[in-house]
């Protein structure tokens, strides 16, 4: 399968360097050298800069045909505005998406599919930076800012940066089934999958502005303590201040109560242990913290709007094969 891969100056270069390493290990995993072959193509034939000040040469310009292409990917790049709406640019992956089975784009990418008029009437995702500019700039795009990558029909789009290597796994995986893409990841010390569904960034993530000090530590300890005690009463005691003024700096820092926090950190590790194996969810909710399933199912509607059996039978590895009775609760 020929891959063509669009870049324009400032590049995010893990948007670039991410798919080509995943489709050259797949690659290697089949045994097969041109299983997938790529080229790069940019708007001229001069050296193109990434926005980590790296040069390269691309393989082919806007000036070309994607003939005998299977793939086109778009990469983004901070800097997209300059870009996105380029006439000959837009024209060219307008003209070129015919030739193509498929095309994709990577975080910012998505401005330019989305100027050449591929995104209308279709899901699609980008950055979560970057998202709220492209659903208001583009209100025929429905875009799920919260997803990792997005597939509709023959069109795909990805969050930012790393998540180019997610939406190349999944690819790879359509192309050449679970094993091949499974290997893939472990030869490239990734996750086969932070799911299409999953989010763009656990709590932690989210969260971590929170300065060195007192509620840092208490990030930490919830993790670390997922199942005991984390009322406010016990995290301010750990923290050595009162519930009140623990409650107001926790707030001020990370935008959430204490409270609200407590319950997505349970369910960001409770979706991970559902992810990752045949755990019954009553165990789930015991490891988790949960008073019992019906407290983890109420959490996981209040936060994801799935229950976690519809949550298990969507993300569930398919070779984890292992019966869950506790389900019929939830």
């Amino acid at each position: 399968m020929r891959i063509a891969i669009l870049t324009v100056p400032s590049v995010q270069m893990l948007d670039v360097a991410g798919p080509m390493d995943v489709f050259s290990e797949a690659n290697t995993q089949l045994g097969i050298p041109d299983a997938y072959t790529l080229k790069i193509v940019a708007l001229s034939p001069e050296p193109v800069t990434a926005l980590n000040g790296t040069r390269f040469l691309p393989d082919m310009t806007i000036d070309s045909s994607l003939e005998g292409f299977d793939t086109l990917l778009v990469a983004g790049t901070p800097g997209i505005r300059d870009y996105e709406n380029h006439p000959a640019l837009t024209a060219w992956i307008a003209r070129e998406a015919k030739h193509v089975r498929r095309i994709g784009s990577v975080c910012t990418g998505a401005f330019i599919l989305a100027h050449a008029g591929l995104l209308n009437g279709r899901r699609a995702t980008t950055h979560w930076g970057f998202a709220p500019r492209l659903a208001t700039t583009f209100p025929d795009i429905d875009v799920d800012w919260n997803k990792i990558y997005v597939k509709d029909g023959p069109v795909y789009s990805s969050a930012g940066v790393t998540a180019s290597m997610d939406l190349a796994l999944g690819l790879v995986e359509e192309d050449h089934g679970r094993a091949t893409a499974l290997a893939v990841a472990k030869q490239l010390i990734l996750f086969l999958k932070r799911p299409g569904g999953q989010s763009q960034f656990s709590v932690h993530l989210e969260t971590q502005v929170a300065e060195i000090g007192p509620i840092r530590d208490i990030h930490d300890w919830i993790l670390q303590h997922i199942s005991g005690d984390l009322s406010v009463e016990a995290l301010a005691e750990r923290a050595g201040m009162s519930s009140r003024n623990f409650a107001r700096l926790f707030k001020r820092e990370t935008n959430m109560t204490p409270g609200d926090y407590v319950e997505a950190t349970r369910v960001d590790v409770a979706r991970r242990m559902i992810e990752e194996g045949g755990v019954p969810l009553k165990k789930v909710a015991s490891l988790c913290g949960f008073t019992d399933q019906n407290g983890l199912r109420r959490a996981f509607m209040r936060r994801i709007k799935v229950t976690p059996v519809e949550y298990r039978q969507r993300f569930r590895p398919a070779d984890v094969i292992a019966p869950d009775f506790d389900e019929v609760v939830a």
